[in-house]
């Protein structure tokens, strides 16, 4: 008997060969003598909206055959189009944008139900925010864990109502800006040795504007995202000051801090941010590449929590919703809690005008 269990050892050896013993490396029993391979299959991924140069930047990190760890876990195998026609930064890319995901062997669908019997998670990349409460609306309904571009919406009513749906159908997403997770900005997030040392922040970045979005949401999104990273939530008024090239908002936190941001559309526009800390004042902010965020949404989609909390993203969109109003004000401070009171009566209209079921 132990003779043929060891010639039986020495055949599945020789037939195996002494590398890996499966198309994956895995062997998952034996089954009647029989090694059983089991192959595990990628995570299939979708992409929502093809008129951002986001969409063709992510798909070519997600799906380099050269990569490893969750980049070897994931491929984007679907993309609907989408697009704006009444928006020339939609409606003059998409055709160029969708060109290039084709070539790369990305299929290309005509809807996004049907994008959706074909993958697990999606990327929701529509430049065009007031797209993407229609957008995410199935992607909700079908169950799928979703990352949402900036900016989420294009007013807070929206930003809300995506938040309300979220809940109903009890759906995993986050929104984020890529600034966020430059490495000298999400320490002071994520680094223990640094917590509670922000006293105070800064930061600035480009801030071109765009009539069909609520003013900040439009570009001035990435700085407002680098100086929440850095602060935290729990603002409770906004001042803003305009200018033809420049917009200056002032945000006061309910334990007293206060953070500003500075949208720059005349001179240079670079990203940056100054972090006033109980034990030194830093300047960092800087612009770190795509790669940081899509890897936190491929942990995301591997069943890891919302790298960004959606309360706090929720937060931010109202900090920009109340500098528009402060604006048609004259500058004068507005609380984030009566202008997010007064698009949540809108949120819930538009919710219920969804006929959900």
């Amino acid at each position: 008997m132990l003779m043929q269990r060891l010639s039986l050892m020495i055949a599945m050896f020789v037939y195996f060969g002494a590398g890996d013993c499966s198309v994956n490396g895995q062997v998952d029993s034996q089954v009647g003598g029989q090694a059983k391979v089991q192959e595990v299959k990628q995570m299939r991924l979708g992409m929502i909206g093809l008129d951002t140069s986001h969409v063709p930047a992510f798909a070519k990190l997600i799906n380099d055959p050269k990569g490893k760890g969750r980049l070897a876990e994931m491929q984007v195998v679907a993309a609907y189009p989408g697009g704006s026609e009444d928006l020339p930064s939609s409606r003059d890319r998409v055709a160029g944008f969708t060109k290039q995901l084709d070539e790369m062997g990305i299929e290309i669908v005509d809807s996004i139900d049907t994008l959706l019997t074909k993958v697990d998670a999606v990327l929701l990349e529509s430049v065009d925010g007031r797209k993407h409460l229609e957008q995410v609306l199935p992607v909700f309904r079908a169950g799928k864990p979703v990352f949402i571009d900036k900016p989420l919406s294009g007013n807070l009513a929206d930003a809300l109502a995506i938040d309300l749906l979220a809940k109903k159908y009890k759906a995993k997403w986050f929104s984020s800006s890529s600034l966020r997770f430059s490495a000298d900005t999400i320490r002071w997030r994520e680094d223990p040795e640094l917590k509670g040392q922000v006293r105070g922040a800064s930061s600035w970045g480009p801030c071109s504007l765009d009539s069909t979005h609520t003013d900040l949401y439009w570009y001035g999104v990435h700085g407002v995202e680098t100086l929440y990273t850095a602060m935290g939530t729990g603002c409770q008024t906004v001042t803003r000051s305009h200018s033809e090239g420049t917009d200056f908002v002032v945000g006061q936190w309910a334990d007293g801090r206060i953070g500003t941001f500075r949208g720059i559309r005349d001179g240079k526009a670079d990203y940056g941010l100054v972090v006033y800390g109980t034990k030194a004042v830093e300047v960092g902010g800087k612009y770190d590449g795509y790669a940081p965020l899509v890897m936190r949404a491929l942990d995301f989609f591997a069943g890891g929590a919302a790298p960004v909390d959606p309360q706090e993203t929720i937060e931010m969109f109202t900090f920009m919703e109340a500098a528009d109003v402060s604006l048609a004000r004259g500058g004068a401070p507005v609380t984030l809690e009566s202008v997010k009171a007064a698009a949540l009566a809108e949120a819930e209209k538009i919710v219920a005008r969804l006929d959900l079921k």
